[in-house]
């Protein structure tokens, strides 16, 4: 699906936690020692993907069985608070405002998630490491709209997925290299600067 026709989509709601493990593997939510999980995959300039050319992927779960990430350097427009949250059945968002969205990865475009700091917790949300958590309740969005969610945050609709030995057998062949992750690189470079500040860290 084309950037154009996700943000045709996203009038869809984020996904209560049950859709991701019904999407996921159960294994993949919880986090293994010694893996990537938490840290940047970087798209080598061999990928001609157009999926995957030049994109940054954060690591929310890599283990044995397989891996799964978001991209955070995909931009696909702007959103208001009241279009993704008027089918849930909330009103009055008018003076609510918007959020910017970013296109996650090829797999479930549907599927919404919230990227973000973790200053906020629900019980949907997922640790990734010290400084970042995702949440896939729509009540973040609520949180967000009424001032009061969390003080970083990324909007994301779909997720990059690897089955078992897949980004292992990707990573050997270097079509992806790896760095460390942080709030800044995530949340605050320019988006268009996310791949050359990525490859830095290396």
């Amino acid at each position: 699906m084309s950037i154009k026709r996700l943000l045709c989509a996203l009038a869809a709601v984020l996904l209560p936690a049950a859709a991701l493990d019904a999407a996921l593997p159960k294994h993949s939510l919880t986090p293994e020692p010694d893996t990537l999980t938490g840290r940047v995959l970087i798209a080598s300039s061999g990928i001609s993907d157009p999926r995957f050319a030049r994109t940054v992927i954060l690591l929310i779960r890599h283990g044995k069985d397989g891996a799964f990430g978001i991209t955070i350097n995909r931009p696909a427009g702007e959103r208001s608070f009241q279009s993704l949250l008027e089918p849930l059945g909330d009103k009055d968002l008018e003076k609510a405002g918007g959020v910017r969205v970013f296109a996650g990865g090829p797999v479930e475009q549907q599927m919404g998630f919230v990227l973000h700091s973790i200053d906020w917790e629900h019980a949907d949300t997922l640790a990734i490491n010290g400084e970042l958590a995702a949440t896939t309740s729509a009540d973040i969005l609520r949180a967000m709209a009424r001032g009061k969610g969390p003080r970083k945050a990324l909007v994301v609709f779909g997720y990059a997925g690897w089955g078992p030995g897949q980004l292992e057998a990707e990573l050997a062949r270097k079509d992806w290299l790896v760095a460390t992750a942080d709030a800044t690189l995530v949340f605050d470079a320019p988006r268009e600067r996310v791949w050359d500040e990525a490859m830095a860290r290396r």
